[in-house]
């Protein structure tokens, strides 16, 4: 079963398992079917069961008996203005993972849970201008008195939601790991997000190219096939209450970026920031040595900037 189905990580989760003939439920509180799957141009099969409902309403109905894996994606999210600019809405995520948790601890349980943490959950005092670090899974420690501030209501969400898997497998010896993806992007991600807004604003040959904030923020890029394939090449590889990065442990600007993009488009334009528009923490790059021991990401910054520009070329 996959949560958040519709969502960008969870719809290349369920492709890929549709692909390997896995039966798939999918549940999320958007997108029709049939638009789905004309996304990734599948024929209609019945190894899909796909339900439109608010996952909250869905667990209080069916049973969690049955699956050998559960993936947890369903959250509210929508990029830097939605953090920003709507932290109560972002807030509900609490009452999800609240609901998701209380599900698979009653009864019989499912052999296998992924719980989608977020590179949010990390305190923003080491992700400033003046002092910054890798951010090493041990840098949230859930068992200390004391932790650091993570990024707005959605990192404290997510923080609360590690704490949430982490009494499942404590308490009630539900069998869940924890991932967190730094910044997760791909061809078909929502223009929400900076790598595909800035993506296309190259493939658009705009000139100049606007970056927000102050174009020196760094994020940790990862491949979402990369994302897939690291979580189902090491889930049930790793001990219950298990946290793992996804990066690569390489940071780059959104400046740098852009730039990076334009060379691969042939494209000659300036660049210009807007300070007006939020740019969130100035760096926020994984320690992957923990990754390393199960997973390498295979596909570059400038391979995956390559691949979302292709298809708006065509």
């Amino acid at each position: 079963m996959i949560s958040g189905f519709a969502g960008f990580v969870g719809s290349h989760f369920a492709n890929r398992l549709l692909a390997e003939g896995h039966e798939v439920i999918g549940v999320d509180i958007r997108l029709k079917k049939q638009l789905w799957m004309h996304q990734w141009q599948l024929p209609p099969h019945n190894r899909l069961d796909y339900v439109v409902d608010d996952l909250r309403r869905y667990v209080t109905l069916q049973s969690c008996d049955n699956f050998d894996l559960i993936i947890h994606c369903a959250a509210v999210v929508g990029g830097r203005l939605k953090i920003e600019g709507d932290p109560l809405a972002v807030a509900t995520n609490l009452s999800i993972d609240a609901d998701f948790f209380n599900w698979i601890a009653r009864g019989k349980r499912p052999k296998k849970v992924v719980y989608f943490s977020s590179s949010a959950v990390y305190p923003t005092e080491l992700q400033t201008r003046t002092k910054h670090c890798a951010l090493a899974e041990g840098l949230v420690d859930l068992n200390t008195t004391r932790f650091g501030l993570p990024d707005q209501t959605y990192g404290f969400a997510k923080f609360a939601g590690e704490l949430l898997a982490k009494q499942a497998v404590e308490r009630y010896g539900v069998d869940v790991v924890i991932y967190r993806p730094f910044s997760g992007y791909g061809s078909d991600q929502a223009l929400d997000y900076p790598f595909p807004s800035i993506i296309q604003r190259v493939a658009n040959r705009e000139n100049p190219i606007t970056i927000w904030g102050s174009g020196d923020q760094q994020r940790d890029f990862i491949h979402i096939d990369d994302i897939v394939e690291a979580v189902l090449s090491t889930y049930d590889k790793l001990p219950a209450g298990t946290t793992l990065n996804l990066g690569t442990g390489n940071g780059i600007s959104f400046m740098r970026l852009a730039e990076l993009a334009c060379i691969i488009a042939d494209h000659r334009a300036e660049i210009v920031c807007d300070p007006t528009k939020p740019e969130g923490v100035f760096s926020r790059i994984a320690d992957v040595y923990a990754l390393e021991k199960w997973y390498k990401p295979k596909i570059s910054l400038a391979q995956g900037i390559e691949r979302a520009l292709t298809p708006q070329k065509s």
